[in-house]
């Protein structure tokens, strides 16, 4: 009994301790390993056909963490140097994600408004700080543009919409759904990055109309707005980079999908103690 728990917690525990633990030899429980072939491999194999089911489940985004944060959701609780073994035996390696990028482009006669957000990209509750972006999708019929509005504490997309031109209605429309979803007390933060579109008078009286604290970030810095290219970069490596898109169609019918379906309620975020955004607001944070 004493040689099967240690090889059960050999992935969390040095051998040597364990052995000198339980006053047991450690050639007296490699001897035994050597009496029992094909246990460990069998229970490996068994975990990591797991781990491969639910690493393509969630699109490939989960490297060794956020893999043992899965399976202790299914009750599995496994050492991270195993679960990092196992995926590493069978080439499941988490996408890299893209350097940022600047999407949108500054309008020199605008002021933009001071960075009062200033990398504090937590919150203390719902509808307390927004942050806003936009980026572009490729198809074969030509590029659309995505902007989207992210809440700071539960990582949701509160509001989002697709076109084909990057026009101002289309961050209007974004942040309409985040409203009418929402429904924000006045004092919300607003922050995005200088873009033309955000920085316009329409825009900007959107903000004002529901008491918004507006702020940019500084010319230039995609790190002032991280947490949201981050969500840009997810959306790259576990939508974009699977296959391209061949109608516009196509990609804005996969795009709802990565976004009401798999993002905002099934993908977890270390961030948020294992959990998906829907989860995280459901326990009030807790």
């Amino acid at each position: 009994m004493k040689y099967r728990f240690i090889h059960r917690c050999a992935d969390q525990i040095s051998i040597e301790g364990l052995c000198s633990y339980l006053g047991v030899a450690r050639s007296g429980y490699y001897k035994w390993r050597k009496q029992e072939p094909g246990q460990r491999e069998l229970e490996d194999e068994q975990l990591a056909a797991v781990i491969e089911t639910e690493f393509w489940k969630h699109r490939g985004a989960y490297g060794s963490p956020r893999m043992c944060d899965r399976l202790r959701q299914l009750t599995r609780r496994h050492g991270r140097r195993r679960v990092s073994r196992l995926m590493a035996s069978r080439g499941l390696i988490a996408r890299k994600r893209r350097r940022f990028v600047a999407t949108t482009k500054a309008d020199p006669t605008k002021q933009p408004a001071p960075n009062v957000l200033n990398r504090e990209f937590t919150a203390n509750g719902p509808n307390h700080k927004w942050v806003s972006d936009i980026t572009v999708i490729p198809t074969a019929e030509g590029d659309l543009y995505l902007a989207s509005t992210l809440d700071l504490w539960s990582r949701m997309i509160v509001g989002w919409a697709i076109r084909e031109t990057m026009e101002e209605d289309l961050v209007h429309q974004a942040f309409d759904m985040a409203v009418q979803r929402r429904w924000p007390d006045p004092g919300l933060l607003h922050h995005s990055d200088q873009g033309s579109q955000y920085t316009a008078n329409g825009f900007r009286g959107r903000l004002r109309a529901y008491q918004c604290i507006e702020s940019n970030s500084r010319k230039g810095n995609v790190w002032d707005n991280a947490v949201k290219e981050s969500f840009f970069s997810s959306l790259e490596m576990e939508l974009l980079r699977k296959r391209p898109f061949s109608t516009k169609a196509e990609a804005m019918q996969e795009v709802f999908v990565y976004i009401e379906i798999f993002y905002n309620r099934q993908r977890i975020h270390s961030s948020l103690g294992g959990r998906s955004p829907a989860e995280f607001e459901t326990v009030g944070g807790n």
